[in-house]
């Protein structure tokens, strides 16, 4: 073979094999060095409490939000528990129920509990002409017929009216306020559990089902159970890859070793989260389970090249050196192009995304560096593999199905674009069919509890989710103003008809509470002050605002700006932005015009904008992936044609899980967004190894395409199918979570990435028969020939005494060969 020259890269590349085996003392010991530390900084990694947002901070709404918080506090901070048991109502059983409020009131980081049986009412104070509240219930009733009375009065309480009270079926809320220091704290979750406990020591003393919902409660269940998923599912990926290394290599050393070296980057995972000052939240939980897939294919090619080296000339060292040379450039390559599909990720304007693909691809990087280091430096002290560590270069069922392979590709090649074609057909056929919707508990399972109580609480009340509107009149202390709140009224009673929108509550509720307190608690006098008693009313409320902070849930403390608080049913992001674009803000617009400043905030709004904002994001990153991946393609190649037929093979599965998607209707969001960039990254990969080997073939075969195709799916196809299938169960573990989301991720991941299996090892040899002559120019060699044409003088370099290996070495074991390099 003519030796060809080197660029100067290559040149120092083709010594990396010498200072990884020279050196590799010093370079494993720095290795498990810095994971030490890694895994020191992992001690302090940290769960996210906080409510993670997907809006960018220059957002209108964003902002809007940020200044809502600002005067009236967190939208949501409410805990809520329903009951809908006709018994409630009996006098042993409500004042147990009275005594629960109490315990639940007394516990740390509840600022208050509202409910039936802590009711407080407006009453009249005509000694200082000012409104106070006085508890419904002064003295426990004796009586059934006491309880009764108390609860006839309660109903009486229009201001409460749909808001702790159904009147026509009985179901009842308690309203519990966590103070914002613990809603955004790990204590958070015990005070949550501990009034699981004391709810559930209520329903076994009673028999009354308590239903549990509320943002805050939400948001711990989702949290408990990512951090529960971090660790099931690093142990499951650790599993299934160990088990499947193992059925394929049939050597203990074969499973270790990758396995060692995942558990190194792991480690670096975690002590990035937490150097970075990030929190594991619900994307960066599944980094780890990923890395253990995406990382588990470097050992794969270099344990099978190790071993094929081995195979041909017995010689460990320069099985290793070889194994290096051959394959550690090409690993580069592609573990670069499978953290593109990460680090695209921070090209967008949302915080969680920018975190996970971050952190997602230093690791993949790095894992490169680890394997090098690792896995050669080890196979270095490990004896020679035996005869039966090499039997799965010849395991007879892969050695038929590749050859099946090879012959379809030869002899059924059009056949092979015909099938393409008609699957493709019918994908995009399907694509068509695609639509994107959200929900705010989207991933949790129709069955679980979480999601039967928050059906509860939507059949019964409306819903659970917060949305704000804000009205800002201008001038301190316009609230008030008379005409100003007959808008506000005539803009609740425009709302208070919608489904799955309970009744509005603001300083109109308000007034119109006072209006009947001034009236003594007579529920006909519910309602506006009318021109007879206005100017009565509202200087009680004046005096009442001078007074005390009692009105400071519903206006700032200027008197300018109120809110109008609305619960919502969790419709999904589609019709919750219907709701809000086309019913509720030109209601609000045909109420004040352009006179008032007015805007529609809170959780559930901005949960609508950024689910539309990551889709969009994703959508941006993906085709910064494509268009990134498509350049190193070219700089690999430097041939049009070549790029084209590298991609083609990797675009088909994403079109295939697509066309998947709009035939089940799995709707696009942001889990299933991600899927695409995640898995074109990855499927690349074999396409570039295929490549690689077949650009090796030609020169050796004297460019004749036929044989150079054969021995590439042979040679390259097996470790293809090995990472395939590791890659597959891999992200199958995925369907074991609780989260919808993540259950899409890992299973259309697991699809996608075998249906780039298949292309790449039929469609892809089939369009290089078709399109490809073969022919090179010898003068002229892209980057994608240099990575494997190494020189073969370059193998006797290697000195065995340089290498710090002695022939009594009890680490090397006993090979005779290793004496003549």
């Amino acid at each position: 073979m003519k030796i060809l020259p080197l660029c100067p890269c290559f040149k120092m590349w083709s010594k990396f094999p010498h200072i990884v085996l020279k050196y590799r003392l010093i370079l494993i010991l720095t290795l498990l060095a810095f994971t030490a530390f890694m895994g020191y900084q992992a001690l302090d990694v940290k769960l996210a409490f906080n409510f993670n947002t997907a809006v960018p901070e220059t957002d209108e709404n964003y902002q809007y939000f940020q200044s809502f918080k600002e005067k009236f506090g967190e939208d949501g901070n409410v805990l809520v528990l329903g009951a809908k048991d006709s018994s409630l109502y009996e006098l042993e059983n409500f004042l147990k129920y009275r005594s629960l409020n109490e315990t639940l009131s007394e516990l740390p980081g509840i600022s208050n509990v509202i409910s039936l049986a802590s009711l407080q009412k407006v009453i009249k104070n005509t000694e200082e002409r000012t409104f106070d509240l006085q508890p419904l219930i002064v003295d426990e009733p004796q009586s059934q017929e006491a309880l009764d009375e108390i609860l006839q009065e309660a109903v009486d309480l229009k201001f409460y009216s749909g808001q702790l009270l159904n009147s026509q079926n009985g179901a009842t809320l308690i309203l519990i306020n966590m103070e914002r220091d613990v809603l955004n704290s790990k204590q958070r979750n015990d005070v949550i559990d501990e009034i699981r406990l004391i709810g559930g020591a209520f329903t076994e003393e009673t028999g009354i089902k308590l239903y549990y919902s509320g943002m805050p409660f939400v948001r711990t269940v989702m949290q408990q159970k990512t951090s529960h998923e971090l660790r099931l599912f690093i142990a499951l990926s650790i599993g299934v890859t160990a088990l499947i290394l193992f059925l394929f290599f049939r050597s203990w050393t074969a499973v270790i070793v990758p396995l060692f070296v995942i558990g190194t980057v792991v480690t670096w995972v975690l002590g990035t989260v937490s150097l970075l000052g990030y929190q594991i939240n619900v994307l960066t939980g599944l980094i780890p389970s990923i890395i253990i897939v995406i990382g588990i294919p470097n050992a794969v090619y270099l344990l099978n090249k190790f071993h094929q080296e081995f195979a041909k000339h017995g010689n460990k060292i320069k099985a290793i050196s070889r194994m290096i040379r051959k394959i550690g450039l090409v690993t580069l390559i592609t573990n670069f192009t499978t953290a593109i599909g990460f680090l695209v990720l921070v090209s967008t304007d949302i915080t969680i995304l920018k975190e996970f693909g971050l952190v997602a691809g230093i690791n993949i990087l790095a894992t490169f560096i680890v394997s090098m280091v690792l896995i050669p430096g080890v196979l270095a002290y490990l004896p020679p593999p035996k005869k039966e560590q090499l039997k799965h270069l010849e395991f007879p069922l892969v050695s038929r199905f590749l050859t099946l392979l090879d012959l379809l590709v030869h002899r059924h090649r059009y056949r092979v674009f015909v099938a393409t074609a008609i699957i493709v057909g019918f994908s995009i056929f399907g694509l068509t069919k695609l639509y994107t919707i959200a929900y705010m508990v989207d991933d949790i399972p129709e069955k679980s509890q979480l999601k039967q109580d928050l059906y509860f609480f939507e059949e019964n009340f409306a819903g659970v989710m917060p949305l704000e509107i804000i009205i800002d009149f201008g001038k301190p202390r316009s609230t008030i103003n008379a005409r100003n709140l007959r808008k506000v009224d005539r803009l609740e009673k425009a709302l208070a008809p919608l489904e799955n929108v309970s009744q509005p509550i603001s300083i109109v509720s308000f007034a119109k509470a006072v209006r009947q307190a001034f009236y003594n608690g007579n529920s006909r006098y519910y309602g506006l002050p009318s021109p007879s008693d206005r100017n009565v009313i509202l200087s009680y409320l004046s005096n009442q605002q001078s007074k005390t902070d009692f009105l400071s849930s519903f206006v700032d403390s200027t008197g300018q700006v109120m809110r109008v608080s609305l619960k919502v049913a969790d419709i999904g992001s589609h019709k919750m932005d219907s709701l809000i674009s086309q019913v509720i803000q030109p209601e609000i617009d045909k109420v004040f015009g352009e006179d008032v400043d007015t805007a529609v905030t809170g959780s559930t709004l901005l949960f609508v904008k950024g689910n539309q904002f990551l889709i969009e994001n994703l959508r941006q990153s993906l085709l910064l992936a494509f268009g990134i991946i498509a350049v190193i393609m070219g700089i690999l190649f430097a041939n049009v044609r070549m790029i084209i037929i590298s991609l083609i093979p990797n675009f088909i599965p994403l079109i295939m899980t697509a066309g998947i998607m709009g035939f089940f209707g799995i709707p696009l969001k942001p889990s299933t967004v991600l899927i695409f960039s995640i898995a074109f990254g990855i499927s690349v990969d074999d396409s570039i190894h295929f490549l690689a080997k077949y650009r090796q073939e030609l020169f050796a075969k004297k460019f004749f395409v036929p044989v150079a195709i054969s021995n590439s799916i042979r040679e390259t196809g097996s470790s293809m199918l090995y990472t395939s299938i590791i890659l597959f169960f891999g992200f199958v573990i995925f369907v074991f979570s609780s989260f919808g989301g993540t259950v899409a991720l890992g299973l259309l991941t697991s699809i996608t990435l075998f249906f780039a299996m298949v292309t790449n090892l039929t469609l892809l040899p089939a369009l290089l028969m078709v399109f490809d002559s073969g022919k090179r120019n010898k003068n002229f060699h892209p980057l994608i020939e240099h990575y494997e044409f190494y020189i073969e003088d370059e193998d006797e370099e290697i000195d065995t005494d340089n290498l710090l290996i002695k022939e009594n070495d009890p680490f090397v074991g006993s090979n005779k060969n290793e004496s003549n390099l």
